[in-house]
C-alpha cells in the first residue's frame, strides 16, 4: 500500500470497501449476521474477551489484555511463544487495532480543543469505536491522520474475531478460503464464481488492468483529477495515459474522454470521483456503455460506493451481464475498515476476467484478509453504521466550513475537497505542523484541500488547527 513517499502513499489507500451480504447462505445488499449489540465490550468491562477487564488501555495499564506486562514493544517484554503470542494478539491486537485507526486528538491539537467552534461543541461525541470507551480513541501526542480516506472505526468485531480464528491456518495457502469469498460475492451480486476476481486490494485489480488492456497505441484515458494509481501502472507499461478534465460540476466529461483516443484499451471511470467526492450520474454512465466499442474495456471503480446517497447515482454491477467490456471494482478498505488487510475484488464476464487473472501473482490475499472479508459481509450493522457515522460527522464539517465562508464541493465519500482561496501545498504544510495530515496536492485543482472524514474528536482537531492557518 505505500507508495514512494509518503504523499504518493495515500494514492495506494483510497479504496473504499464494498459487498455486504448476510448469514447462512442468502446474501443481500445490507449483510447480515452477526447478533445487534455484539461488540468488542461487554457489560462487566470484559473486553476482547479477556478476564476482569485486562483490556488495551485498561486502569492498570495492562496492555493487550496481559496482566503482567505483556505488552508489545513495551520495555520489560519478556519473549513470548507462538501460542502464546496468538493469545495476546486475540485478546488485544483488535482493541489496538481499532483504537489505534480511531487516531486520536494531538497534544496541540487537544489545547486547540478548548477553544473548539460552537457547532463542534453542540456536536454528540460518538459512540466507543467498535465497543472500545471513546476515551481510548484520544492519545495526547498521536498525529490526527486525514490524508488516506480511511476509516476511523475500523473493522467490526466479526472481523477480528475470524482474523483470531484463522491464525491457525497461517501455515496454508489460501486457497480454499479464497474460493470461499468468491462464492460469497458472487452470490451477492448475483453472478457466476467465474466472474469474481479477489486481490491485494482493489488496487492490485487497477495494476491488472493496466496490464491486460493498455499498450503502445492503446491508451487509457482517465479523468483529471482522478485516482492515480491505474494511469500510473499503463505508464510504467509503456501505454499513454491521456486526461480528460472533469466538467465544471465535476463529473467525469464521458463524451469527451470516449473522443479522446481512436482506440483507447482503457476507459477509467471512478464513481464516486477520487478525489472531488463527486458522483457521474448513472444516466451518462449508461449512455458510454451503450457507445463505446467493445474492444474498450470500461473500469469502473466503485470504491466508495457505500457512501453514496445521491439518487442520481447507481452501481454499475448489475449491467455486467449486458456489457462483455465492463469491469467493475471494489474494496473491503473503506467502509469495512480493512485498508491493512488488503482485499478487494472485481466484477466481470468470464473471458474478462480470465485476462486479468494471466497478469495475476497466486495467492495475493492472505488467510487473514479472507477470513475478515467473509466476517465482515455477515456483519448486518457494519455498512449501515459506517455511512450514519460518516453522514454525522461530515454535516457537521460542512456546518464549519460555512461559517468560515469557505465553498467545498458536496461529498458523495468519506472526504470533501475545501476550497482554501490560496495555493494548497503551504497550507498542507501548515496542518502537519500542527500534527494533522491531510491529503496531498492535485495540480488540476490547486486551490483544493483533500480531508478524511474522520471521527469526531479528530474532526474538531482538525477545524481548530484550519482555522489557525487560515487566520495565519
Amino acid at each position: 500500500m505505500p507508495q514512494s513517499d509518503q504523499s504518493e502513499r495515500s494514492a495506494r489507500t483510497e479504496r473504499i470497501d464494498d459487498a455486504a451480504a448476510p448469514a447462512g447462505g442468502a446474501l443481500s445488499g445490507e449483510a447480515c449476521g452477526a447478533p445487534s449489540g455484539e461488540t468488542f465490550g461487554t457489560p462487566g468491562g470484559e473486553a476482547f474477551g479477556t478476564p476482569g477487564g485486562e483490556a488495551f488501555g485498561a486502569p492498570g495499564g495492562e496492555a493487550f489484555g496481559t496482566p503482567s506486562g505483556e505488552a508489545f514493544g513495551l520495555a520489560g517484554t519478556r519473549s513470548l511463544s507462538r501460542r502464546r503470542f496468538a493469545q495476546l494478539f486475540g485478546a488485544g491486537a483488535a482493541a489496538a487495532g481499532a483504537a489505534g485507526l480511531a487516531a486520536a486528538v494531538p497534544a496541540g491539537a487537544a489545547a486547540l480543543l478548548r477553544g473548539a467552534p460552537a457547532g463542534w461543541r453542540g456536536t454528540a461525541a460518538l459512540p466507543g469505536v467498535l465497543g472500545v470507551p471513546a476515551a481510548v480513541a484520544v492519545r495526547p501526542g498521536d498525529v490526527v491522520r486525514l490524508s488516506s480516506n480511511e476509516n476511523p472505526y475500523g473493522p467490526s468485531a466479526a472481523a477480528f474475531d475470524a482474523m483470531r480464528e484463522a491464525f491457525g491456518l497461517a501455515w496454508r495457502y489460501p486457497d480454499e478460503h479464497l474460493d470461499a469469498l468468491a462464492e460469497d460475492l458472487a452470490r451477492l451480486h448475483g453472478v457466476e464464481r467465474g466472474q469474481v476476481l479477489l486481490g491485494a486490494g482493489s488496487s492490485e485489480i487497477l495494476q491488472l488492468a493496466a496490464l491486460a488492456f493498455t499498450a503502445p497505441g492503446r491508451p487509457v484515458v482517465v479523468a483529471e483529477p482522478t485516482f492515480e494509481s491505474l494511469p500510473r501502472h499503463a505508464r510504467h507499461h509503456g501505454a499513454e495515459a491521456l486526461a480528460v478534465p472533469l466538467t465544471a460540476d465535476y463529473r467525469h466529461d464521458l463524451p469527451k474522454m470516449l473522443a479522446a483516443a481512436p482506440d483507447p484499451g482503457l476507459l477509467y471511470v471512478c464513481n464516486p470521483n477520487n478525489p472531488t467526492a463527486s458522483i457521474t450520474p448513472k444516466a451518462e454512465l449508461r449512455s458510454l456503455l451503450a457507445r463505446v466499442p467493445e474492444r474498450t474495456v470500461v473500469l469502473v471503480d466503485e470504491a466508495y460506493h457505500h457512501f453514496v446517497e445521491d439518487r442520481d447515482y447507481e452501481s454499475v454491477l448489475p449491467l455486467v451481464a449486458a456489457h462483455p467490456n465492463l469491469l467493475v471494482t471494489r474494496t473491503f478498505s473503506k467502509i469495512y475498515g480493512m485498508a491493512g488487510m488488503r482485499c478487494g475484488y472485481g466484477v466481470a464476464q468470464p473471458a474478462l476476467i480470465s485476462r486479468l487473472s494471466e497478469h495475476q501473482a497466486r495467492d495475493s490475499v492472505n488467510v487473514l484478509g479472507l477470513a475478515a472479508a467473509r466476517a465482515s459481509l455477515r456483519d448486518a450493522e457494519q455498512v449501515s453504521r459506517g455511512r450514519r457515522l460518516n453522514r454525522e460527522v461530515k454535516t457537521a464539517l460542512y456546518g464549519e466550513l460555512d461559517r468560515l465562508g469557505l465553498a467545498y464541493i458536496r461529498s458523495e465519500a468519506n472526504f470533501l475537497m475545501i476550497d482554501v482561496r490560496r495555493p494548497v501545498p503551504p497550507v498542507i504544510q501548515a496542518l502537519r505542523g500542527r500534527n494533522v495530515e491531510v491529503g496531498r496536492e492535485f495540480p488540476a485543482l490547486p486551490h483544493h484541500l483533500r480531508v478524511t472524514i474522520g471521527t469526531t474528536e479528530q474532526m474538531q482537531a482538525f477545524v481548530a488547527a484550519f482555522r489557525q492557518v487560515m487566520a495565519a
